[in-house]
């Protein structure tokens, strides 16, 4: 399977891109969803999402003090 940044990946094969997708190769083709969940449920007033490249997870905190975390009601992904 050839990739859409061109490279080449075995059948039955599957890798993590940059951008926190997880992917797949069959005979089929390449099949990619999101590795991580989003919060969707919290108080947006209050807190504010932080997406951390490194560890593909979202972290909720207060907008003001970003050492608290707040509490996320629901999720999705």
């Amino acid at each position: 399977c050839l990739d859409e940044e061109g490279k080449v990946h075995e059948f039955q094969s599957g890798w993590r891109t940059e951008d926190c997708n997880d992917c797949s190769c069959d005979r089929n083709g390449i099949q990619c969803c999101t590795s991580y969940v989003t919060p969707v449920n919290y108080d947006k007033e209050k807190c504010e999402s932080i997406f951390n490249k490194k560890t593909c997870s979202y972290k909720v905190v207060e907008k003001n003090d970003h050492s608290k975390e707040c509490p996320v009601h629901s999720w999705v992904g």
